[in-house]
Formats: C-alpha cells, structure tokens, sequence
C-alpha cells in the first residue's frame, strides 16, 4: 500500500473569523431600527416621541446584549446573522403590536409581548449556555417523539377557542403547548432518518419509478406522524398539521435524497386537505371565506377578516401609509395575532413587506447553509428541520393573508402576538446557532509530521 503523499493530503480547512464584532454591530442597528419605528409610531399618533422610548430601547438593547454575550462565551464561531435578524424581527412585532394597542385603550398585548420575549431570550441564552454539543439531542429522540405527542393532547380537554382546541387557559394565561411540539418534532425526525437513512433510501419494494422503504423501517415514524396529525385534527388546528405534514415530507427527502417523497407529500397533502375541508365545519368556513372573500359584502354584511385584510395591503402600495397611519385595526380581534402582516403591508407597504419577507428568507437560508457545512447527518438534518419549520410557518400564514391559500390560524413568527410562539421561535434560533457555530468550528488540521514521505529507492 502506497504512503499518502502531501499531494494526497486535503486541503487545510479555511479559518473563518469568528465575527463577533459584526454581530454586536448589527443588533446596535437592530435595536436602533427598532426604537425608531416606535419613535415614529408616537409621532404619527400623538405629535410626540414617547417618554419612554428611551427605556423601551434600554430594554431591547440589555436583551439583545445579553443573547450576544452567551453567544460569545458559548459558541464563538456561530453564525453572526441569525441573533440579529431575530432581534429586528422582535422588536418590529413589538411596534407594530404597541402600535395595534393604541387603537385599543384597554390592550396591553405589548407589554405582555415583551414580558414573553424576555422569557424567550431567557431561553435562548440558557440553551446557547447547556448544549455544549447538538450531538446529544439525538439519544433522546424517541424521548422527543413521546413528549410532543402528550403535549399535543394536553389542550383536548380545554375548551376551544376561535374554533380551536388548541389553547390551555389558567389564571388569566394563556398557553400553546403544541408549539414546543414542532421542535421536539424536528429532534424527532432527525434522529430516526439519520439512523435509518441507508435503509430509507435503498431497501423495499420499486412501485413505478418510486423505491419504498420496508414497513419495519418507515412503520415507526409513519405511525408517530399520523398520531400527531390525528390529534391536530381532533384539536381543529389545519395550519399545525400542515405545518408537520411539510416537516416529515422534507426531513424525509433530504435524508434519502429522492424526489418521489414531495410528488407523494403533495398527492397526499392535497388529498388531506380537501377531505378535511369538506368534512370539518370549522375548516370547511375558512376554505369558503378563501374562495369568496367579498360575499360578506355582497350580502350586506360588511368585510370578513380575509377581505379587510386584502383592503389593508392595497391601502399601502408600494411605500405605505406609515406606522401608525393604517387602519388594519378593523380586521378584528386577530389583527394582532394572525393578521399582524396586514399592518406591516398597509403601513410599511410592499417595499417594508419585502424586507420583512427577505429577513425571513436569510433566516431560513443561514439555517441551511450551516447544515451544508455540517458533516454529520443527525446534525444536518436537524437544522434543515429547524430552518424548514420557520419556512413553512412563513409560507402558510403569508399564504393566508393574502388568499393564496385558506387560513390557517397561525402566529407569524417573532412578529405576531403569542407568547409561545416568540418562546419557541427563540429556541429554534439558538439551536441553529449551536449548529451553525459546530459548521464553522475550524477543523483541527493535518499535521505535517504525519505525512510519510515518498521512498524514491535511490540512496
């Protein structure tokens, strides 16, 4: 056997700046951007910046400089974009739900956010500080599979709420646990497909020009997905079992590599879909309201949600009305919850919208350019996980307020109103920067002593 030579030997991994300093320097101008939309909200209203716009930017900044110093200390080579896009995508839901609360004297769903936002970030820097190594989560991923599922079941015996069983109300809070589900969820998948990936992709029957796994193989995960799915179901929660539905389609192809899976995922999810929307009445309400959003009107009956929301994005154009200057107010009791993207169409219009879309899709793209540089599978399955669930939650509720597809009643993440949805979402970004700082951890190079030099047979 021929000794490798320093021509066999790869090439040094490329030693990539930490860029601590660019991350600091861009949350000053999240927070920055932040204060002056609530500077420029107090203006629009009353004539005057509010008093306490500078506590409000204090309070923002002691959070996001928090969030930085666990990241320094904890993963010093993570991804410098993925804190500050979230911090600006905060503090952008606080203005514009401070903003809604204005319009409602007798509301504090900002301060209330906030409270929920440092609990987040709370969390944020507590994973950050204890998952020394992503690598762990995946002996628990059974463990995972079982806890979403009881806290899926948890708000069954509660009453519904806005038509969905979805919610846990006690002393005057409320609480979502089914949101913690989608990231155990997420552990879940990641840990089975990357040990059964080879068994995914290469064993079982050919149907076609599609090669299906063994039962004993897919049987585990297929029976845990429709579990879930049925008890979305039983809860009348159509935008979380979308939502699942996408995640195991996408963690499945990207563990196999075959295309097959979205052709079947989207067969199925159609199929899905529309037996669902001709059998549950709640569902079958909103598929009508998307197929004919001005029939309130034509009856008499004044704008739906749906309609006034159509309204409130042409209002704004391309530029917007300015903050504070809308009227998306008149959507109704979800104009901060599922609807708050039509107060960032009307005021900030399609050029705001646009950005807020773009800080949304770097997000998502960071989250997947760390599981490329990823080498182990575990890991890169889960932060496309990850990343695919803040794309899917994106595509879903901006697809529903704009009648691209039916309402799903879900929170637009970081920028909705919900408390366990800001929670979840900041656990989710300190995951992707446990992950993103394990892709850019420079390898330990090739020694150069270790190279066996090439006997020529000349003395």
């Amino acid at each position: 056997m021929t000794a490798p030579t320093a021509a066999d030997v790869p090439p040094p991994v490329p030693r990539l700046a930490k860029r601590r300093g660019v991350e600091l320097s861009l949350l000053v101008c999240a927070v920055l951007v932040s204060v002056y939309g609530y500077a420029g909200v107090g203006l629009a209203k009353s004539g005057a910046v509010p008093p306490d716009a500078t506590r409000h930017g204090a309070g923002l900044g002691l959070l996001a400089l928090l969030a930085h110093l666990a990241v320094r200390k904890r993963a010093p080579h993570a991804d410098p974009l993925l804190l500050p896009i979230a911090v600006l995508l905060n503090g952008l839901g606080l203005v514009l739900i401070h903003r809604l609360d204005l319009e409602t004297p007798h509301s504090g769903a900002a301060a209330t956010q906030l409270v929920w936002s440092t609990i987040g970030v709370g969390l944020f820097t507590a994973v950050v500080l204890a998952l020394r190594d992503h690598r762990v989560l995946q002996r628990y991923a059974y463990l995972s599979a079982a806890s979403a599922l009881a806290l899926m079941a948890v708000p069954i015996p509660f009453p519904a709420v806005n038509g969905a069983k979805i919610w846990i109300r006690a002393g005057g809070l409320s609480f979502q646990p089914g949101e913690f589900a989608k990231i155990l969820f997420a552990v879940f998948f990641a840990g089975y497909l990357a040990a059964n990936r080879h068994a995914l992709a290469y064993t079982g029957r050919r149907v076609w020009r599609l090669q299906l796994p063994t039962g004993r193989v897919l049987g585990p995960i297929v029976a845990i997905w429709l579990l879930s799915v049925g008890l979305l179901v039983l809860e009348r929660d159509l935008g979380t079992s979308l939502l699942f539905f996408g995640l195991f389609v996408i963690m499945l192809y990207v563990a196999t590599g075959r295309t097959g899976w979205i052709a079947v995922g989207l067969l199925l999810a159609a199929a899905g879909a529309a037996a669902v929307g001709s059998l549950e009445p709640h569902v079958h309400s909103r598929v009508q309201d998307w197929l004919h959003p001005f029939a309130s009107i034509e009856a008499g009956q004044g704008p739906g949600q749906l309609a006034q929301s159509l309204f409130a994005f042409a209002a704004g154009g391309m530029l917007g009305t300015g903050l504070g200057a809308g009227h998306s107010i008149l959507i109704g009791f979800a104009a901060k919850s599922d609807f708050i993207l039509a107060t960032a169409g009307e005021e900030l219009g399609l050029a705001g919208l646009t950005a807020v879309f773009l800080l949304y899709a770097l997000l998502v793209a960071r989250g997947y350019h760390a599981a490329l540089a990823l080498s182990d599978p575990f890991g890169r399955l889960l932060a496309v996980g990850l990343a695919s669930i803040l794309a899917l939650q994106v595509f879903v509720i901006a697809g529903g307020v704009t009648g691209l597809i039916p309402l799903t009643g879900m929170a637009m993440p970081f920028l909705a109103q919900g408390g366990s949805s800001v929670v979840t979402n900041w656990v989710i970004v300190a995951l992707l920067i446990r992950v993103s700082d394990s892709a850019r951890t420079p390898r330990p190079a090739v020694e150069s002593d270790a190279i066996t030099p090439v006997r020529t047979g000349s003395r």
